[in-house]
């Protein structure tokens, strides 16, 4: 599916995000019998150390402070759009005996914009689009921010944990992740990055062959430019792929042969996998006010979607 926005104004800026307090290499995450991969395996893919929250945190409490940063700089927004990789983080805990319906159904969106005072906006919120969910929103972004409302400002939200009891990686696919939060800001004022286009790729099977991984990433970057008219081969590109699968990756950068390409995996051994926020980190921390810089962001998750988008980078 390709989304096209070349004659719509849509930038992303002020990226802030935050991870649990508690900072583990592998050594104590096994010994506290949270990995179901062996040490020697994590690290052989890239992976030292990860972040949980601590006892005294939850994820309503890890939020406040990224989305109340991107609000401090770019104002109130009119819109709320939220994004959870797992299910359980879109709702609040609740005893099993609860019988007050309005106490079992607490979602992580309506108690964080109470907290942060925006609890008179309308909000949209989303969690099967797994770890592509930084696609999604762009997404739902696009549907919401229309030429009639060009004004308008858009506050996106993502945050995911570990569940207690469940491991922080997953087996088969030899992934560590930490629990993360993330905002930022989408609006028709020139700033930051804008929004070219997306291509996105859905699949209902399990499991994906990494070569098909691979294949359908150059074909869609390459779809996505031909649409847009980028001559990816003559611009000064940047592509930011999650912190997961880096042989994956290399062969995409590879197979992609752009003489001016920036390959991006951001700090994999320090913070893990934060998931979508993940994207976020990255352009936040890689953005340098270079006007007409061609940015592109990969996204894979579990559902299983692939995505894709062009961001250009405005002068600062």
């Amino acid at each position: 599916m390709l989304l096209l926005y070349r004659d719509q104004p849509i930038f992303l800026s002020e990226f802030e995000h935050q991870l649990g307090r508690v900072h583990r290499d592998l050594t104590q995450l096994k010994e506290e019998d949270a990995l179901l991969s062996d040490v020697e395996t994590l690290r052989a893919v890239g992976y030292w150390k990860n972040f949980g929250m601590g006892e005294d945190e939850t994820l309503a409490s890890l939020a406040k402070g990224p989305a109340s940063r991107v609000m401090a700089r770019g104002g109130e927004p009119d819109v709320v759009v939220f994004q959870h990789c797992n299910a359980e983080s879109a709702v609040l805990a609740y005893a099993p005996t609860e019988r007050n319906i309005a106490l079992r159904n607490r979602y992580f969106a309506a108690e964080l914009m109470r907290e942060v005072h925006l609890d008179h906006l309308p909000y949209f919120c989303s969690f099967a689009s797994g770890c592509a969910g930084f696609m999604s929103m762009l997404t739902t972004a696009g549907g919401i921010l229309t030429p009639a409302s060009q004004n308008e400002r858009l506050l996106c939200v993502m945050a995911d944990y570990a569940p207690p009891g469940v491991p922080f990686d997953m087996l088969e696919e030899r992934i560590l992740g930490s629990d993360q939060t993330s905002a930022f800001l989408l609006t028709s004022e020139k700033r930051g990055y804008r929004l070219l286009g997306l291509n996105y790729y859905s699949t209902v099977r399990t499991k994906v062959p990494f070569v098909e991984i691979v294949k359908r990433s150059v074909q869609m970057i390459h779809e996505l430019a031909q649409a847009l008219g980028i001559d990816l081969a003559a611009a000064e590109t940047a592509i930011h792929y999650p912190n997961i699968f880096p042989d994956t990756w290399r062969m995409v950068s590879r197979y992609l042969r752009l003489p001016k390409l920036e390959s991006i995996v951001d700090d994999m051994e320090e913070r893990a996998h934060c998931g979508a926020t993940d994207s976020v980190i990255s352009l936040g921390k890689h953005f340098r006010g270079s006007a007409g810089r061609i940015h592109l962001v990969i996204n894979y998750g579990v559902g299983l979607h692939l995505g894709i988008c062009v961001l250009e980078e405005q002068d600062v």
